[in-house]
């Protein structure tokens, strides 16, 4: 039997300190998830703080713009600010008080509008709904039950939960039964825009079509949707045009009514507030050449506070342990800062000058460009790139796109020169804006139209290209006059 024994081996390995993991963790985050990164870390870390802009910080901005070093790790991220003063005045003397401001808009003074008589309050789809069945004359069961609906419909005015379940939450004696139920929901449906309380998109638009003046059209769009509507999901304009019996452009006529219905009509109530992209780089033409710069919005206000970091040096005590990891994580936040920024700028600027051709002449002038290409020219890991590049947008004269956006493979011509797949996508997409309607391009005709180009791509590639664009197939593109 073979006793144990120990033996002594050297072995080297890379492990990334806590900082680097940090800094690798910054990088990659986007900036919105970046920002709540750092509000708490603003919350919990005492040794970090948020500075405020002057006025006169214009001049920040333009060493954005040259590229200087925008970042000191133990100094503030932009330029330093004036720390705030207590100079014992009271912000709001009794002249300007609130009391006295309210009597002066009662006196009907000059100069009285207050910002709150322009305040717009937002009507939800619930208090619009509950607003009707308020005039309406209902039991008090009939009110229970179809306000119960009412508080069901989500945000695009559909009832999606089942009106089994609804009704297995209500405790009334004698039971609710399923009539009384449907009598509530055709209650709600019957309210004000048309279309609320459907279950499904089909429902939607039909109860929008019952709204509607009677006419042939609307007669004739709700048979197509009762009984053709697998033809309409795939706009068989020829099978449509022979169960109606009548001609293609009468069918065009119908489908055009049905487009201009709302598919969502609970999104005309409440607050449904668009969410923006804050780009990370902003493009911009100087003397000729687009440059890239960070964009300020994007780079956010922090800086280790000294004083609070002063104290602590010289009252540093052993039990003050938790303290010290403040004080080494609010260090290191500042420093992987400035590298995050730093990387992206760096990143940014090479992409543009990569494709300067494609600011001058947009998508069609696209370069093929991959990321060991930018990892190649600024000595940085393919993987650094491919952080710094993920959930990062940039902001051009064109619009404002992904950084991924800019890396394509190249694809050859027959001149011998090579060619990006997002300019290949763009002329795709040139020639689909532009064809005739009535007789849209195939993507055969297309595969054809780009070999005269001298572009050798395949048909399979095209259809997965357009596939890429959402641009629907040749029969759904064509249209009868």
């Amino acid at each position: 039997m073979n006793a144990p024994s120990f033996h002594l081996e050297h072995r080297q390995n890379q492990v990334l300190t806590p900082r680097l993991q940090q800094a690798v963790r910054l990088l990659q985050l986007s900036t919105l998830d970046f920002t709540q990164e750092l509000q708490q870390a603003l919350s919990t870390n005492p040794f970090l703080e948020m500075e405020e802009l002057e006025e006169s910080g214009v001049e920040e901005t333009a060493d954005m713009a040259d590229g200087a070093d925008l970042f000191d790790a133990e100094s503030p991220v932009d330029a330093v600010t004036e720390a705030p003063r207590d100079d014992g005045l009271d912000p709001f003397p009794e002249s300007e008080s609130w009391n006295q401001a309210g009597k002066d808009r009662r006196d009907g003074g000059e100069d009285t509008l207050d910002l709150l008589d322009l305040a717009h309050s937002e009507i939800s789809l619930q208090d619009h709904l509950h607003t009707q069945l308020n005039v309406l004359h209902l039991s008090d069961r009939d009110r229970l039950l179809t306000a119960l609906v009412v508080e069901a419909l989500d945000d695009d005015g559909y009832l999606r939960v089942a009106l089994d379940e609804l009704r297995a939450v209500v405790d009334t004696e004698p039971a609710v039964d399923e009539s009384e139920m449907q009598f509530a929901l055709k209650l709600v449906q019957s309210l004000d825009p048309a279309g609320i309380g459907a279950r499904d998109a089909q429902e939607c638009v039909r109860l929008q079509l019952l709204a509607l003046p009677d006419s042939k059209i609307a007669t004739q769009a709700i048979r197509i949707l009762d009984e053709e509507f697998k033809r309409l999901v795939q706009r068989d304009i020829n099978g449509l045009a022979h169960v109606l019996n009548c001609s293609p452009a009468a069918v065009e006529e119908i489908l055009a009514c049905i487009r201009r219905l709302e598919p969502h009509p609970g999104w005309a109530f409440g607050n449904h507030t668009a969410a923006f992209v804050t780009p990370d780089i902003v493009v911009r033409r100087v003397d000729d050449q687009w440059c890239a710069m960070l964009n300020p919005a994007a780079v956010p206000k922090i800086r280790l506070n000294q004083m609070y970091a002063d104290l602590f040096q010289q009252h540093r005590e052993s039990h003050h342990a938790d303290l010290s990891t403040h004080l080494q994580e609010a260090r290191w936040t500042v420093r992987n800062l400035q590298q995050r920024f730093s990387t992206i700028l760096r990143v940014g600027q090479a992409i543009v000058q990569r494709q300067q051709h494609f600011f001058e002449h947009g998508t069609l002038a696209m370069q093929p460009l991959g990321l060991r290409d930018i990892a190649e020219e600024l000595e940085l890991h393919e993987s650094t790139v491919s952080r710094a590049t993920n959930n990062k947008y940039m902001a051009t004269p064109a619009g404002i796109f992904e950084l991924k956006y800019f890396f394509s493979r190249a694809l050859n011509t027959n001149q011998g020169s090579c060619c990006s797949t997002t300019a290949i996508r763009g002329a795709i997409k040139e020639m689909i804006q532009s064809e005739n309607s009535q007789a849209p391009l195939s993507d055969a005709e297309i595969t054809r139209l780009l070999t005269q180009q001298g572009l050798q791509v395949a048909r399979r590639t095209v259809t997965k290209y357009r596939q890429m664009m959402h641009l629907p197939s040749v029969d759904m593109r064509r249209q009868h006059a």
